[in-house]
């Protein structure tokens, strides 16, 4: 039986990890946003029960294979879930749209209908899985690829930061701030995937990825008071019906991914430029 791997070092296996534990915060996610309507329509369980079942078949199959994703039932289960992930993501993101949109098409609908980008957090996570079976793990391509899907990830934060904040015309000043900050984590990442970047460079990186950290935890805390602090309503309809509590952790929860990306490409660059100087 193969040796479990150091994980510290093993960078796409924190990036399989990462995605199984943000499809389980699926799980979560998915009840809240659904339950402000009750699960009105029977495909509103889809994505709940493909993210729990997902979850579990990865986990399984993950430890059958002892860490190793590349083999057997774990390389398989990844397929079919990523697949399966992509496909619930786009026809969440088609649902959402025609919900309203489709029918008025004007920014209003676009503002107060379902949150349209949402569903393609399962598509990023699809990709994730398909990345680390498909992709050579040992180059700067699988970095390059990392580093693409948490900019698109930072996209749609930049997106949802813009429209949930236009539901209140953003009332407060610090509702820019998601926006701006999302902003340039998306300019940042896109230098550093499309021009061959600087160590130094690199190196910022981090700090922006520190400014998204930040700012996400300071919005949990933010979105959170009003539903610990208010009275009236019951615990559970103040999460539902309130500010959505865990939507600022998707800036951290993002950060984390393009993190590995970042000191993954640093570390293959390094050893590439020591490796032309020995020569």
């Amino acid at each position: 039986m193969a040796p479990l791997p150091n994980i510290l070092r093993h960078r796409p296996l924190l990036v399989e990890l990462f995605t199984i534990a943000n499809l389980a915060f699926l799980v979560l996610d998915v009840y809240v946003a659904h339950s402000v309507n009750a699960f009105h329509h029977w495909a509103e369980w889809i994505p709940l029960f493909f993210a729990a079942a997902g979850t579990l078949v990865l986990i399984l199959a993950l430890a059958q294979e002892r860490g190793d994703f590349t083999q057997g039932m774990a390389r398989t289960a990844g397929l079919v879930v990523g697949w399966g992930a992509i496909a619930v993501g786009i026809g969440g993101l088609l649902l959402h749209l025609s919900s309203n949109f489709f029918q008025i098409q004007t920014l209003r609908t676009l503002v107060y209908s379902a949150p349209f980008i949402a569903p393609l957090a399962f598509t990023g996570l699809g990709f994730l899985l398909l990345l680390n079976r498909m992709v050579a793990t040992d180059t700067t391509t699988w970095s390059k690829w990392v580093l693409l899907l948490a900019w698109g990830g930072f996209v749609g934060n930049f997106l949802l930061s813009l429209v949930d904040h236009a539901q209140n015309g953003f009332f407060y000043a610090t509702e820019w701030i998601p926006v701006v900050v999302s902003a340039l984590a998306v300019g940042y990442l896109f230098a550093v995937i499309v021009r061959p970047p600087t160590p130094a460079f690199l190196k910022g990186g981090f700090f922006v990825l520190g400014l998204q950290v930040l700012t996400g935890l300071v919005g949990f805390v933010l979105h959170l008071i009003p539903v610990v602090t208010e009275t009236g309503p019951e615990l559970s309809e103040r999460i539902i019906y309130g500010a959505p509590v865990f939507a600022p952790l998707l800036f951290a929860d993002l950060a984390v991914l393009a993190a590995l990306g970042l000191w993954d490409l640093q570390t293959k660059l390094a050893a590439t430029r020591h490796e032309v100087a020995a020569v």
